[in-house]
């Protein structure tokens, strides 16, 4: 039988994935908890609380360096959440997996190592208008170092980048391009297949910031053809202080140590050190072992569930939440795109964003208030802040009632 979205859906049994997490039975103020703040952090499911837990009552141990059992224990699970990585998001080798703190890190050690290397006085890089501040700030600081100059996609008023302004600003000084895949603040799932042939048609190497995609659509990186690719552990139901650089092989090979330190290494003397290989060449001195195994598992429970299934159901809360809030009067949702992901950012007439989210967490609804590191993108719009709803798969349409309910509260307090 062919399997369709319809299908996937009907199969998608939300009320058993919820049992999985533990958190989710919580009450806040007396009301049930409506977690409806992903795009900062997902809950994570008992079965990674569970392995973190595992690591350190049965395995703890640092790893690499020791002959002894949990040493070696310790190791191979380290390294077999590399594999799990590889194999995810389809890398040709673990030696393209590096692991570091988070997306964040990511794209500094890009930014510090390749950057540093290969940017000259007078080339350019090229963002985009909805870059979160860890896609911008790094390559501020790059280009005032190097004397480079900063390039920016903009966007249209429905949150899209343009593509035609984005060809007009590439040329003989550009040198890299680092966009975002899904935008944080808007839910924008932008067009990276199609963004990664046009830097390549010009020879352009270019980062793809993952943060917000890796746990909404099926990434593969072979398939995409970026050079660079990032994410965090903790949007994909991961432990926070970790996540993942993807780089080409031969990228990488040639970027010289983000950082020196243990393990970075293959030999030292005062004279002259070495440096290991791929992909350790990167991660210098003691690592995030817990928080490497807890991913793993993460990884694990995910794909248990399917990409396909989850993606699904996500889109069909997204449907039905932006339906809701469509119907309330004074309320206007920041970012329209035609290709969204599960993010509702709104304002309300009258009302600052942060009192929205004051009131809305007394009826046990969680959301995000603020500019979410997006400071440009309130500025498109000119607004100071929104309210940023984000979804899981694990939330229902009943919680997006709840959360309607909530917002009706606030007009209320505030007419």
């Amino acid at each position: 039988m062919t399997t369709t979205k319809e299908n996937i859906v009907s199969v998608f049994n939300v009320e058993e994935v919820r049992k999985d997490f533990p958190i989710l039975s919580k009450k806040v103020y007396g009301k049930p908890l409506v977690y409806l703040d992903n795009a900062a952090t997902s809950q994570k499911p008992q079965s990674v609380i569970d392995t973190i837990d595992r690591y350190y009552t049965e395995l703890n141990s640092n790893i690499h360096r020791g002959v002894h059992f949990l040493s070696q224990a310790a190791t191979n699970e380290y390294e077999n959440s590399r594999v799990k990585i590889k194999n995810f998001i389809n890398a040709v080798s673990h030696k393209e997996i590096i692991f570091v703190r988070g997306a964040t890190e990511g794209v500094n050690l890009v930014a510090n190592s390749y950057g540093r290397k290969n940017i000259k006085e007078g080339d350019e890089i090229i963002i985009s208008t909805m870059e979160h501040h860890s896609n911008i700030v790094p390559w501020q600081m790059l280009c005032e170092e190097k004397n480079a100059k900063l390039r920016v996609i903009p966007i249209n008023d429905d949150g899209e980048i343009i593509i035609d302004e984005f060809k007009k600003l590439i040329n003989e000084k550009t040198k890299f391009i680092s966009v975002v895949h899904i935008s944080n603040s808007l839910g924008t799932v932008n067009p990276v297949k199609e963004i990664i042939e046009i830097a390549h048609s010009h020879n352009i190497p270019i980062l793809i910031d993952g943060a917000q995609a890796i746990h909404h659509v099926k990434v593969d990186v072979q398939e995409l053809d970026c050079d660079f690719y990032v994410f965090s552990g903790h949007k994909i139901y991961g432990p926070t202080g970790i996540g993942v650089l993807y780089g080409k092989e031969k990228l990488l090979e040639e970027m010289p140590p983000f950082m020196g330190g243990g393990d970075m290494i293959a030999s030292v003397t005062f004279e002259k050190t070495t440096y290991n290989e791929l992909p350790y060449k990167f991660e210098a001195g003691t690592p995030n072992i817990e928080g490497t195994i807890g991913l793993g598992a993460a990884i694990d429970y995910f794909s248990s569930i399917g990409i396909d299934k989850i993606s699904a159901y996500e889109k069909e809360l997204l449907v039905y939440a932006t339906e809701k809030l469509k119907t309330i009067n004074g309320l206007t949702i920041i970012g329209n795109a035609k290709n969204k992901s599960g993010v509702l950012s709104f304002v309300l007439d009258g009302v600052h964003p942060h009192d929205i989210g004051t009131i809305l967490d007394y009826e046990g609804v969680a959301v995000r208030t603020g500019h979410h590191c997006t400071q440009p993108v309130m500025k498109r719009y000119n607004i100071p802040a929104t309210a940023r709803a984000s979804f899981a798969f694990y939330n229902t349409k009943e919680e997006i009632d709840i959360l309607e309910k909530a917002i009706y509260k606030v007009i209320e307090v505030f007419k």
